[in-house]
């Protein structure tokens, strides 16, 4: 028996839930990271630059190429590894090393992307990290560390999964331009397990960044909703009176709404990707299993005081725009009731004014075919005495008598005819 055909997608779908493995970390280490997007169409970007930025950093080190088309590549990069990944706006470089710098966060660590490398990056800096892997056998020093490390009113520290390691970070840039965090892991911590804190780290810093960029773009709206309200406020209440012209309105009206689905249009990638971004940070921070660490706030909470009212005014403001093109929208339609009811009135006064017209004109043609009785029998009566003209003569009767009893016959006869017509036409 022949074996089955697989489907052609089979392998590939298979094969794409285990293509972005974590990495394995030990302890002590650090982390260098970096996520890069274009300034504008993200999403349309050339692919292919991206691919390029990273094979010219895997040249300098005579690093392995990565597979053609691929969305992900980890590799050993001279005494480092380099975990990259393409994302639907931005992709992201990882590298990591062994050991950790006698000066915390220090930005040389950074160094280990080149300067014109860095230069020639076809996009620009979205965030980037430097952390910090230490070992931690207890909790003694962690939050003596935290203090002198990260800003205090801004410090978010949390025991994570199952008290194997200890995290902490204030979501801060520091004078060289990049976000700081510490990973304290417990010796009996394997190196997977510590990779993936550090892989969840860098998705919450990355993922939280390009939320952000949703909140920029709605303070940007701001006075353009304000402008769209304060004119669809105007013309409901020109709607209101009875001096305005409904077509006039529904003209302004229509440029309004027209606006308004213009602008959902623009904003609607933004906003839908803001909403995912921030489903995929709250999830990272969720598999955390987060832990208070000596009455600290955990990343969940300053995530629900700093960043969850940044999604909820994105969030306002979509529905904000969605309201007032759904507001829009019935204006029109009673608009465009009120229109058609002033038209179909204007419309029976128009019949009712060519119904009168019809009736004169059938009055008139009634006048007109009476008029041409007395024509027709007037012609019809000489006719018939120039016909019986031969006959009177002989029986002595005067052509004045003879058109006397001629008359009445013809004007009868002709009336008959012509009533007959009439009927037959109708």
């Amino acid at each position: 028996m022949p074996p089955i055909a697989d489907h052609p997608l089979r392998y590939a779908m298979a094969n794409e839930l285990h293509a972005r493995p974590f990495p394995a970390v030990g302890a002590p280490s650090r982390a260098a990271f970096l996520a890069i997007k274009p300034a504008s169409n993200a999403a349309g970007r050339d692919r292919g630059a991206d691919r390029t930025h990273l094979i010219d950093l895997l040249d300098r080190f005579g690093a392995q190429h990565p597979q053609p088309d691929a969305t992900h590549y980890f590799g050993k990069i001279g005494r480092h590894h380099l975990k990259w990944e393409s994302h639907t706006e931005f992709v992201t470089y990882t590298i990591f090393g062994e050991g950790v710098a006698d000066q915390p966060f220090d930005a040389a660590t950074f160094s280990i992307f080149p300067q014109d490398w860095l230069e020639a990056a076809p996009g620009v800096r979205v965030t980037s990290a430097l952390i910090r892997i230490e070992v931690a056998d207890g909790d003694e020093g962690i939050i003596e560390k935290a203090r002198e490390w990260f800003v205090p009113e801004s410090l978010a520290i949390s025991r994570v999964i199952e008290n194997d390691l200890v995290v902490a970070g204030d979501f801060r840039i520091d004078h060289a331009g990049h976000t700081r965090f510490a990973v304290f892991a417990r010796p009996h911590v394997g190196n997977r397990r510590v990779g993936r804190v550090v892989q969840r780290l860098c998705e919450i810093e990355t993922y939280k960044s390009m939320s952000m960029l949703g909140l920029s773009r709605a303070r940007e709206l701001g006075p353009r909703m304000a402008a769209f309200d304060e004119k669809l406020t105007g013309l409901l209440e020109d709607m209101r009176g009875s001096d305005g012209d409904p077509a006039k309105v529904l003209q302004s009206l229509l440029e309004v709404s027209a606006e308004i689905e213009n602008t959902i249009a623009q904003t609607s990638f933004r906003f839908g990707a803001t909403v995912a971004y921030e489903k995929i940070v709250n999830q990272r921070i969720e598999v955390l299993r987060e832990a208070r660490f000596e009455g600290r706030q955990t990343f969940s909470e300053f995530m629900m005081r700093r960043f969850d009212p940044a999604m909820r005014t994105v969030n306002s403001t979509k529905g904000r725009l969605n309201a007032m093109s759904d507001r829009a929208l019935r204006a029109g339609d009673l608009l465009r009731t009120r229109v058609d009811v002033e038209r179909s009135a204007q419309n029976q006064e128009l019949l009712t004014s060519m119904d009168k017209r019809a009736d004169l004109q059938l009055r008139l043609q009634r006048t007109v075919e009476g008029l041409s009785v007395v024509a027709i029998s007037y012609y019809a009566v000489n006719l018939v005495l120039y016909v019986i003209a031969p006959i009177s003569e002989p029986l002595g009767i005067s052509k004045v008598l003879m058109a006397a009893l001629a008359t009445p016959v013809v004007l009868l006869f002709v009336w008959l005819m012509v009533n007959r017509i009439r009927k037959h036409m109708e």
